[in-house]
């Protein structure tokens, strides 16, 4: 039986400096059976003439170029063009390992009722890379509600099977703008299986210029959006009002809504019975996470206090993170030298943990 066409869904806009590089990992794939479908979405850069050199290269290559409709617009566009029976997201700016395709590709012979599937990644910082390590939240394989709470996989490592996820479905919603992953996967992950592939197969590129950074605000209040229709259809959250609110505009108000919301989402969750139990109280922890980030990118030490007081969690984040915060609350003036010190010394933990991209044989002569 041949091994079935993989349509790569690569949509580009002022992608100049990373293109090449990530077409050069698609291209250096050991599976041969793919097309890569690039769509220039009115870059303004010289991203397209970048394409068409790749294209003259080889010609499994199709670009469409054509007036700026953003990222939305274009994966649709992209998808509704693809001939594959599996389709592969891709980043303008990401490296994908060379055995990427052919192992998603087994996993969906292996599981042929399988929707969807994703990797793990490594984070390249520059020239370096922070190996990526399994994460054991993902060993339960719970992801339909696991994708109640956050982004199941990360974008441009997902591969969806055509055989298994209805047209219609397989369709980034407009209404989610710059959180439509989250909201296509839990889509999918309700209805049918999906599988990670907890191995770091995409190199995930960190940078001031991404899509992540550059909308940080944006994503944030659609994927609180997205957490709270999710919990209120499951009778989660008699709150979802909170959720929005402090999306919009971190307060002492919203903070104090936020952190109740989240307490009576937490004695919700340890009422019910049954396995899935630890799956909701993982993927409420991660929500923690995320609305403990929100909060402190505020750098207002006496907001963080509060929600960490309020919810009792203090013992969940770093040691230093505590005596900082503690130290801030009541004497405001060290926020920005407590504040300045943790990130020093995260930025420093990084580089140890990190290696030279090039002793990483899968992105030599491309990072």
């Amino acid at each position: 039986m041949p091994d079935p066409l993989i349509s790569v869904v690569l949509p580009v806009y002022n992608g100049e400096p990373y293109i090449a590089a990530a077409l050069e990992s698609i291209l250096r794939q050991d599976y041969d059976r793919f097309e890569v479908i690039a769509l220039d979405d009115g870059s303004t850069d010289r991203s397209l003439e970048v394409l068409q050199r790749c294209r003259k290269a080889d010609d499994r290559i199709r670009i469409v170029s054509r007036e700026n409709r953003g990222l939305i617009a274009t994966l649709n566009e992209g998808i509704a063009l693809a001939r594959g029976d599996l389709i592969a997201r891709m980043d303008a700016d990401d490296i994908s390992y060379p055995s990427r395709f052919s192992r998603q590709a087994a996993l969906f012979a292996k599981q042929p009722q399988l929707a969807i599937s994703g990797t793990g990644i490594d984070q390249l910082l520059g020239n370096r890379v922070v190996r990526g390590r399994p994460n054991p939240i993902y060993q339960t394989g719970d992801w339909h509600i696991l994708s109640t709470f956050f982004t199941i996989f990360l974008h441009s490592t997902v591969m969806y099977n055509r055989k298994v996820i209805p047209e219609d479905m397989l369709v980034y919603d407009a209404g989610y703008v710059h959180a439509e992953d989250f909201d296509l996967f839990g889509r999918i992950a309700r209805q049918f299986p999906a599988a990670m592939i907890d191995e770091s197969l995409v190199a995930y590129r960190i940078h001031r210029d991404s899509v992540s950074s550059r909308h940080k605000q944006q994503m944030r209040q659609t994927h609180l959006k997205i957490v709270a229709e999710n919990l209120e259809r499951q009778s989660l959250c008699d709150d979802p009002d909170a959720l929005h609110a402090i999306g919009a505009a971190v307060t002492p108000d919203t903070v104090r809504r936020a952190a109740n919301c989240l307490l009576a989402i937490e004695r919700k969750i340890a009422e019910r019975v049954g396995p899935t139990r630890s799956s909701y109280a993982h993927g409420s922890l991660c929500f923690f996470y995320f609305l403990y980030q929100l909060i402190i990118d505020e750098q207002r030490p006496e907001l963080t206090h509060a929600f960490l007081t309020l919810t009792g969690k203090w013992q969940l984040i770093r040691r230093r993170e505590q005596y900082g915060l503690r130290s801030a609350a009541y004497a405001p003036w060290l926020c920005r030298f407590s504040g300045g010190a943790t990130r020093r010394l995260d930025l420093m933990a990084r580089y140890y943990q990190s290696v030279p991209a090039k002793t990483v044989q899968s992105l030599q002569g491309l990072a």
